[in-house]
């Protein structure tokens, strides 16, 4: 029988233990993606999606002329997964410079790549002052440095500031692998303390894609709702913007392009009785892109509606009436499709990428091999492509019918 003295100093150690497993829980935020169900880094707080303004039926026209001009991010198009202190001073650090110097005029990266890069690595080194009060010394930084820079990207602080997307996550350890295994090879680092960092997988996700008839309803809604404007309100600029989007939804659903190949085509890159697009695509590779007759028709017809001869470096579609510079840019297209999507009756959550989705998907059902679907899409790799080889109930119900003897 335990004497009393021995049962206090047991319950006490057993207090003790847990208000000390509780202490370091709250003081040690989980490492990201290894969060216990329950948690608030497990339940990640998701933007809430930002809907088109919905009209009615007939008040399209409204929307048509609305894009003319320039914009202020027409050479971007897409925003940026960074939140950029106005402070940073990338030229201050030498070798991130020279680094991303040897991108731009060596390896002739995307300037989208160099600017994520840029922020990438720009945001790790504002992290790295704060935390030691000195700038990093990239050559002695070793695997620790890393490990507790992921695990203030799971759980950041502050009362606007959220956890960051398995994706986003990706995109910074990218950027700072390609650059210690610049700073390897130029003799700045001999160890490269990033390449065995264990990140969070990305959840392997089914691309989302349009059906056949919501294909052709999409296609088709800039003529519908053309066709719907009476005569009194109908403009030679409201004409050539309809017939625009027109073409431009064919193409993208034609050829399978990318939202900025299709905004990078010049007129020389058109081939009209071959029907190919020389596209270029990531990585500056080109490849040649076949469109349907559809699209050429629609091609066609916006063409001869702008009524001016265009020279050949002129970009196939414009940002506005009269203008023989301003190429139509990615921001533009997207707020012209979530209308159509709207008078198509579909998500107008929808972004111009899934219709190259469809693309891929549509050719793969009608039977397209998947290495022919890989340089339609210029893939580099195959298992890039290999997404898509996802197939929709109906075509697995129909080769059960063809090929099974009791179905």
């Amino acid at each position: 029988m335990p004497g009393p003295s021995r049962v206090f100093f047991v319950a006490f150690f057993l207090q003790s233990s847990y208000c000390i497993k509780d202490a370091d829980a709250e003081a040690m935020p989980p490492v990201f993606g290894n969060s216990r169900p329950g948690t608030r880094s497990h339940q990640r707080r998701k933007s809430e999606p930002r809907l088109f303004p919905l009209r009615p039926r007939g008040s399209i026209e409204e929307r048509a002329g609305e894009t003319a001009g320039s914009h202020p991010r027409q050479s971007h198009g897409y925003g940026s997964c960074f939140t950029m202190n106005p402070e940073t001073n990338v030229s201050a650090d030498s070798q991130i410079a020279s680094f991303l110097g040897h991108l731009e005029h060596e390896r002739q990266v995307s300037p989208h790549t160099i600017r994520n890069y840029r922020q990438a690595l720009s945001e790790f080194a504002r992290f790295y002052k704060e935390a030691h009060q000195s700038k990093p010394d990239w050559g002695r930084l070793n695997r620790d440095d890393f490990r507790y820079y992921l695990r203030s990207l799971g759980r950041r602080s502050g009362a606007t500031a959220r956890s960051l997307g398995r994706a986003s996550v990706q995109l910074r350890f990218s950027a700072l692998r390609s650059f210690y295994r610049w700073l390897g090879k130029t003799g700045l680092a001999n160890i490269n303390p990033v390449r065995t960092i264990t990140l969070p997988k990305q959840p392997r996700r089914l691309p989302k894609f349009l059906g056949v008839e919501q294909s052709k309803r999409l296609v088709g809604a800039p003529l519908e709702a053309l066709a719907g404007i009476p005569s009194d309100k109908l403009t030679a600029e409201l004409r050539v913007a309809y017939l625009r989007d027109a073409a431009i939804l064919e193409l993208l659903y034609s050829a399978g392009l990318r939202i900025s190949e299709l905004c990078g085509l010049r007129v020389e890159d058109v081939d009209l009785h071959a029907r190919t697009l020389r596209v270029r695509g990531k990585g500056r590779k080109e490849r040649l892109a076949p469109f349907g007759v559809p699209a050429l028709k629609a091609l066609n017809e916006y063409w001869r509606a702008c009524g001016q001869q265009r020279s050949p470096e002129s970009p196939v579609f414009l940002a506005s009436t009269g203008s023989d510079v301003a190429p139509v840019y990615p921001r533009q297209i997207q707020l012209r499709l979530k209308t159509y999507l709207a008078w198509a009756g579909i998500d107008t959550d929808l972004t111009p990428h899934k219709l190259r989705h469809t693309f891929a998907t549509h050719l793969l059902d009608a039977g397209a091999d998947l290495r022919s679907v890989q340089e339609l899409l210029g893939h580099a790799h195959l298992a890039t492509t290999q997404v898509y080889t996802h197939v929709t109930t109906d075509r697995l119900k129909r080769i059960y019918d063809e090929a099974h003897p009791r179905a």
